[in-house]
């Protein structure tokens, strides 16, 4: 196994398993490690949530002066406050993250690795969950200490994903292409870790941001939520029927985003 935690030589799945399909982000050593979700056709999912480094290479990357109009990419603005919240950076899971940020980022990844990079569908990862075997390892309330862990630090489920069960809940869109929070977090109990589990977003998980309107990228009050992505396999049936995701041009709760 190999674990890295610098920028530059980051895997989006950190401790993965040899036969996971990884590839590289252009322009960066950073790697993108994803697997079948059982039961589905041509879509594969991250082996575990975003990491920092990852979602950092795309915060801070020097925008480029050639883009523009429709190649230009949707970028969030800098952190405010520290968003790790003192957890852990290298390593650890990207957390308080609005969907906005973490559907910009999936177009970006598009973009460096010219696959089709998405949000999870809520039934591809309820698939996964379901193929887990039982969450072997949970990062819940009960063994956190109220803090997130290292991404694929825990043991691979029977699926070979880690935290699909706890650590962070994670963005994902549901059947109508809405986005939601799905899952269980290091806050939660154990018994609040379901496949099924689902939320809608809530303006509480921003309530204390005294920016005038309130950041669309960043959440003040949701350091239990990150993400994942999908990746659509290149001969599956996904793919044929998508391209790339447009950059977000709505909040979390379906209104039109300020600026920023």
């Amino acid at each position: 196994m190999r674990r890295t935690a610098t920028l530059l030589a980051a895997v989006l799945l950190v401790g993965a398993a040899e036969d996971a399909d990884r590839f590289r982000v252009d322009g960066t050593a950073l790697e993108v490690a994803v697997r079948p979700v059982p039961g589905q056709v041509g879509v594969r999912l991250g082996v575990t949530e975003v990491p920092w480094e990852l979602l950092d290479a795309f915060v801070y990357e020097k925008p480029d002066s050639a883009a523009s109009g429709a190649d230009a990419v949707a970028r969030p603005s800098k952190p405010y406050i520290s968003m790790d919240r003192g957890f852990g950076h290298a390593g650890f899971p990207a957390i308080s993250v609005n969907s906005d940020t973490a559907q910009a980022f999936c177009v970006w990844l598009s973009r460096r690795t010219g696959r089709v990079v998405r949000l999870p569908r809520v039934t591809e990862l309820q698939a996964a969950c379901a193929a887990s075997g039982g969450a072997p390892d949970t990062w819940h309330a009960g063994r956190s200490g109220g803090r997130t862990r290292r991404v694929g630090s825990g043991k691979p489920d029977a699926a070979g994903f880690h935290d699909l069960h706890g650590n962070v809940a994670e963005w994902a869109t549901d059947a109508q292409g809405k986005v939601v929070v799905w899952g269980g977090s290091y806050q939660d109990a154990a018994s609040e870790q379901r496949c099924d589990r689902v939320r809608r977003p809530d303006p509480d998980w921003n309530a204390s941001d005294p920016q005038l309107p309130p950041s669309r990228w960043w959440l003040a009050d949701g350091s239990f939520i990150g993400f994942r992505v999908a990746v659509d396999d290149a001969s599956g049936q996904n793919a044929a029927a998508q391209r790339a995701p447009d950059s977000p041009k709505e909040k979390s709760d379906g209104t039109k985003p300020a600026t920023p």
